[in-house]
């Protein structure tokens, strides 16, 4: 008779089975028990990993206000007063740098290959009915919309920004997967958990994280999912507000952004002066959104890989090229 108390966890339904030709009785295992003890220290453990004392939940309010807090002081302090004094003396030259340096953006975009009515189509030389409200603006327009997401122009410039937040953010957390697990694989750095989706299980398990493979510096790696999830989401606040308000939001600091929402420009945004050359600058917009809607596309290749094999994405192109007829997704969806 089962243990008095024990917590009966259905998976299925139970049954057993003969072998054939008499063999011997197999078991197939379908409901699993746990007892009591076990069952505390499970949910012990749960409510470990989600709970977070009243300090570091007050540790994260002032580290993610600290921000908001020194910007409020500085446009305040009398070296804000000066920084926008400064601005306003610079702000009619600057502003006529930035008329000069869109027109000539314009003239640019006009003689450009990527851009207009003879810019590439997603189709190539294919005949096509191509969408008369795409006229090639924008970079990366090929003329793709078989929905008509981009029938109203308020949408179509929308969806733009949308397609440029995510492009860089997927560019950028591509980048944080594949080279941790090149950096460990290589011997360079040896971290907790190298493959990127393992990170989050290994923080669920209770796992501190090292930065950058190095011992001891933990910063967030040492706190709870609940602390680090806070943390990021006011975190963000900043960023997203200040996108919101536009990119005047930083001129209380003296600071003068003399491009637009995606392209803002200026010391911050471009400090490699690459939008120095407009020609050079309209190309290097269509190379970041095609850059950028590859990396998208990784990204399905990249959850995709981890639910088949488990494996990160290195490790897994390794395999494939040391066996390439072996190791590829059709072999693996045999397996199955």
């Amino acid at each position: 008779m089962a243990q008095i108390g024990t917590q009966l966890r259905l998976s299925s339904m139970s049954s057993s089975f003969l072998n054939g030709g008499g063999g011997a009785p197999r078991s197939l295992s379908i409901f699993s028990f746990r007892s009591p003890a076990n069952l505390t220290n499970a949910k012990s453990r749960s409510f470990t990993l989600c709970r977070a004392s009243w300090q570091e939940l007050a540790g994260v309010l002032v580290f993610s206000a600290i921000p908001f807090t020194v910007v409020k002081a500085i446009a305040n302090s009398p070296l804000g007063e000066s920084l926008q004094r400064q601005l306003l003396e610079k702000k009619k030259e600057a502003l006529d740098n930035s008329s000069k340096f869109r027109a000539l953006a314009d003239k640019a975009r006009n003689e450009s290959f990527w851009y207009r009515e003879d810019r590439p189509r997603w189709l190539g030389p294919i005949p096509y009915d191509y969408p008369e409200y795409l006229t090639g603006e924008l970079p990366g327009d090929y003329g793709f919309d078989i929905v008509g997401l981009s029938k109203d122009p308020v949408d179509f410039q929308k969806y733009f920004n949308f397609e440029i937040l995510h492009a860089r953010w997927a560019m950028l957390a591509a980048l944080g997967v594949v080279v941790p697990e090149v950096l460990d694989l290589l011997g360079v750095s040896h971290f907790v958990e190298p493959v990127w989706w393992r990170v989050g299980y290994s923080k669920l398990q209770g796992e501190t994280l090292d930065y950058l493979g190095i011992p001891g510096l933990h910063l967030a790696g040492g706190q709870g999912v609940i602390v680090i999830a806070i943390c990021q989401a006011l975190l963000m606040v900043g960023p997203e507000y200040a996108r919101y308000c536009g990119i005047e939001a930083l001129e209380p600091l003296g600071i003068y952004l003399p491009g637009d929402i995606n392209y803002p420009g200026g010391v911050l945004f471009d400090p490699l002066n690459l939008s120095k050359d407009p020609v050079a600058f309209e190309e290097l917009k269509v190379k970041e959104i095609k850059h950028g809607r590859l990396a998208m596309v990784a990204w399905l290749g990249f959850y995709f890989q981890a639910a088949l094999t488990g494996k990160g994405p290195v490790q897994n192109l390794l395999e494939h090229l040391s066996d390439p007829f072996h190791n590829n997704l059709f072999s693996i969806l045999k397996s199955m």
